[in-house]
This record gives structure tokens, C-alpha cells and sequence, in this order.
């Protein structure tokens, strides 16, 4: 009864309150409470009450698989892994598979519908193929849900060059850049001093003409480009060679266009650098060429800004404290550096439950708030805001020749994102590789390349109407 007596007596109280407030003289209002009695009005939840743990709490004990590389930024989100777990008590599971036999493995999963990976890894040549199939989700279902979506997401804050190229497809997000990086020049800054040169080559005809006589002896080279039949063949050597010359896989009308002047130039330089290379190069992969470089073998490579924590790790390499990098050499249109990395997108076969725990992870792993923890841990993150740190750009000098290469030289379509680049890929891996080997001039092995691409794209239907998407 007090309870039923006290709620008569609080809505007495009400209603005479606004009696009162009826009643006030016309233009004057009823007077406002007190700052004390101001009511606290609650911010939207989506906006100042989203947290990890609350969003994460329906799938607390899910247990979601990710597609991983053998590579430095995968060991970096390895190490970060048990907090995302502990805040989420969402289990993260991930397989490491070298990134030659990904893209087949992934496609197994997709066609068979398995879905043994969640998290998917997307190469910047694989988007296409993966979201016009329909195997990966657009994100926007989830970022555009409050209970899901972080309101610090910000995709504003990723590299543009790195959200369009790795991530975005046919105007939708599919992917959030990871494991992000552009080709630089590492070099030996002390093998170089001692052979009289005090800073690196700023043109790939000075590499060549002038560090490359001075520094190739004693069984020491001045130059390795990873050249290993496959992808590393077809992308980290072959266009490597073609872009800084003014060549061009294709002309705007998707027409070949290898057997250009610029892109036969970029291609013939590239077998005059045999000379100041180690002799077995066609085999050497991205491992063989970083350890040249660590070891004391070769005085410079053009690798992924990935490798840095490699090369100065004393554990793991003999020149630690001799480590320097640059943008990737100009060639005759400039410098054109080779664009590389990931994004993690969402497998369209997993469970509603295990897509959500993977946006959750995906957003959280490639955040702006756990880009510096990544950075440090070994990871290049895609994330505009980590490259403003003053104390992290001391720390890691590959930043400023990095963000110099996203933003003024970027080339999004340094490899095509269309779904056919694979098999055109193994086409230009075959040649490309005969062309080093002496099997066949370069003019040869463009043609035939050339006419390989054609019969490819035009079964693809880009000669009769295809949008020419790269």
C-alpha cells in the first residue's frame, strides 16, 4: 500500500506542475530547474556508448578462422590477437599458408562452400574475381549497423590509394586495408659508403651504369630483383620494369600494350641488369632477395616496406645498423614503385554469427586506435594518422619514402584488379621467366604473351561490351 499511496502522490504533484506551468502570464515561461536539477539526457549508444566488449557480447565463444601469410604483418596481428580476444571472448584462429598457394586454397573454400576461412585475404588482383562471384560480402551491412559499426571507423582515415585500390569494387566496400605496402629501395648504407657513394641511386640508369660496375664483386652484386616464376615473376620483377619506362600492361582500350616502345625499353633494361645480379636471380623469391640484402651479399633490392623489421632485426640480420631506404629509382616518366598488400574482407558462406565476429575483428585489427600497436609490432598499417607520430617516424625511417610513394606515386593499377589477371599473370610468369633465362629475346616473349592476353580478355567478353574495369 505505501508503495501505491507514494505513486498517488507523485502523479498528484505532476499534474499540478503543469497546472502551474498553464498558468504562467502569457510571455513569460515556467521557470527552468535548477543546473542541479537538469535531467542528464543520454548521448545516442551508437555514438558515445558503443564499446568492444557490449558489441562483441552476443558472440562471446564464437570461433572464426582468417587466411594468414608467412610475413612480418601477420605476425604483427598474431601478437595483437589475445587482447582482441580477451575484450571480445571471440576465439581468432588463422592458418598460414605461403601467399603462392592463398589464392587457390581461398577459391577452394568459396566453390566448395566450406567456409573454412571467415576472415578472407584479399590481394589487391584478387577483388574482383572474389566480389563479382559474389564469395566476399560488401561491408556495408555491417558498418552501417550501430550495433556493429565502431563510430571512430572512420574509412576517411585509411590511404584513399589503399581503400580503392585493396578494398573498394564497383563502387562498395568489400575489404578493409591490411598488411598494406609500396616497393622501396632498401640499401647497404655502409657497402655503399665504402665503395664512395654517400646516398643511394636516384635513377634506375645510375643504379645501373654507375653503383652497379663500383659495387658487383668478390662474388657480391649490386642489385637483386626478386624475379621467381609466379607472381613474384609476373608483378615484383616484370612490371616493376615496364611502369618507370612509360610502358603499360594494356592501353585504355584494354588493347595489349607490352610491345610498346616504353614497355619493351622497361623490359630490355631489365636484362641488362642481369649483369650486376647474382647469376641464379630467376629463382630467387622475396625471402632469397631480403637475405641477400641482410647478409651482406647485395648491396640493394627493391622490396615491400613490409620487410623492414626483417632487415633490422640483429637476430635475423648481419647489416642491422647499415640499413637505409629511399623511394623505389626514377625511371625516364619518373618514379613509378610497385603497389602492393591486402585487405580482410568476409566470407559470404559463413554464418551470420561468425561474419559478424569477423567485421568485429577486421574493424578492430586495421582501427585507427590499434594502428600504432600494429606498426610497432611489425605491421604496416594502412592508417593516415600513424604516419603523423613523431616518435614512431623516428622510430621507423621507412615512413616518410613510404607515404612519399602512396600519395605521389601510387599507381592503383600497377597489377589490374580485374578477375582475369591470374591467368594472365601465369602467362607473363612463363615468358617473363623464358625472357631472363635467354630462352627468348624480349620481343618474342612479348608476342607471345600479347596474344595469350588477347585470346584471354576476349573470352572475357572486354572486346564486346564488358565494362573495362581494373
Amino acid at each position: 500500500m505505501q508503495f501505491r499511496r507514494l505513486g498517488y502522490l507523485l502523479t498528484v504533484l505532476v499534474v499540478l506542475g503543469l497546472v502551474l506551468a498553464a498558468c504562467a502570464p502569457a510571455g513569460q515561461p515556467a521557470a527552468a530547474p535548477s543546473e542541479a536539477e537538469q535531467p542528464e539526457v543520454a548521448a545516442p549508444a551508437a555514438i558515445e556508448e558503443w564499446d568492444l566488449a557490449t558489441a562483441a557480447a552476443p558472440y562471446k565463444g564464437v570461433s572464426i578462422n582468417a587466411a594468414f601469410l608467412p610475413r612480418p604483418g601477420y605476425d604483427a596481428a598474431i601478437a595483437l590477437i589475445p587482447e582482441f580476444e580477451e575484450i571480445t571472448g571471440i576465439d581468432v584462429n588463422w592458418e598460414t599458408t605461403p601467399y603462392e598457394n592463398t589464392h587457390e586454397k581461398e577459391v577452394l573454400d568459396f566453390t566448395g562452400g566450406t567456409a573454412n576461412f571467415d576472415v578472407v585475404l584479399i590481394d589487391v588482383v584478387w577483388i574482383g574475381e572474389f566480389a563479382e562471384s559474389g564469395w566476399i560480402l560488401p561491408l556495408e551491412q555491417f558498418y552501417n549497423d550501430p550495433a556493429l559499426a565502431d563510430p571512430n571507423l572512420n574509412l576517411e582515415g585509411f590511404f584513399p590509394i589503399l581503400l580503392e585500390s585493396f578494398g573498394t569494387w564497383g563502387g562498395k566496400v568489400y575489404g578493409l586495408p591490411f598488411d598494406n605496402y609500396s616497393g622501396l629501395l632498401f640499401y647497404n648504407k655502409c657497402m655503399l659508403e665504402e665503395a664512395g657513394f654517400d646516398g643511394p641511386p636516384k635513377t634506375w640508369q645510375e643504379l645501373k651504369d654507375v653503383y652497379g660496375p663500383a659495387l658487383t664483386k668478390d662474388d657480391k652484386f649490386a642489385y637483386a630483383l626478386q624475379s621467381r616464376r609466379g607472381e613474384t615473376q609476373s608483378a615484383d620483377s616484370f612490371m616493376r620494369m615496364v611502369w618507370p619506362f612509360g610502358g603499360s600492361l594494356l592501353t585504355d582500350e584494354f588493347k595489349p600494350n607490352l610491345s610498346s616502345p616504353e614497355s619493351l625499353a622497361g623490359l630490355n633494361f631489365r636484362q641488362d641488369l642481369l649483369d650486376i645480379m647474382p647469376p641464379d636471380i630467376v629463382e630467387w623469391d622475396h625471402d632469397e632477395t631480403v637475405q641477400g640484402l641482410a647478409q651482406g651479399r647485395v648491396a640493394m633490392i627493391t622490396e615491400w616496406s613490409a620487410f623492414w623489421a626483417a632487415l633490422t632485426n640483429p637476430e635475423s640480420s648481419k647489416i642491422a645498423d647499415c640499413v637505409a631506404v629511399d623511394v623505389e629509382p626514377a625511371g625516364p616518366v619518373g618514379p613509378r614503385p610497385a603497389l602492393g598488400g591486402f585487405s580482410l574482407g568476409i566470407n559470404s558462406a559463413s554464418s551470420a554469427e561468425k561474419q559478424a565476429a569477423s567485421w568485429l575483428f577486421i574493424q578492430w585489427l586495421t582501427g585507427e586506435e590499434k594502428a600504432k600497436d600494429y606498426i610497432r609490432a611489425g605491421g604496416v598499417s594502412g592508417r593516415m594518422s600513424a604516419y603523423e607520430d613523431e616518435e614512431l617516424k623516428t622510430q621507423f625511417p621507412y615512413f616518410e619514402p613510404l607515404v612519399i610513394s602512396w600519395e605521389n606515386y601510387g599507381n592503383p593499377i600497377f597489377r589490374p584488379r580485374f578477375p582475369e589477371w591470374p591467368e594472365i599473370s601465369e602467362v607473363i610468369a612463363q615468358w617473363g621467366s623464358e625472357m631472363m633465362l635467354g630462352n627468348v629475346t624480349v620481343e618474342e616473349g612479348v608476342q607471345r604473351i600479347e596474344e595469350r592476353m588477347t585470346e584471354i580478355l576476349d573470352a572475357a567478353g572486354y572486346y564486346s561490351g564488358r565494362p573495362l574495369l581494373q
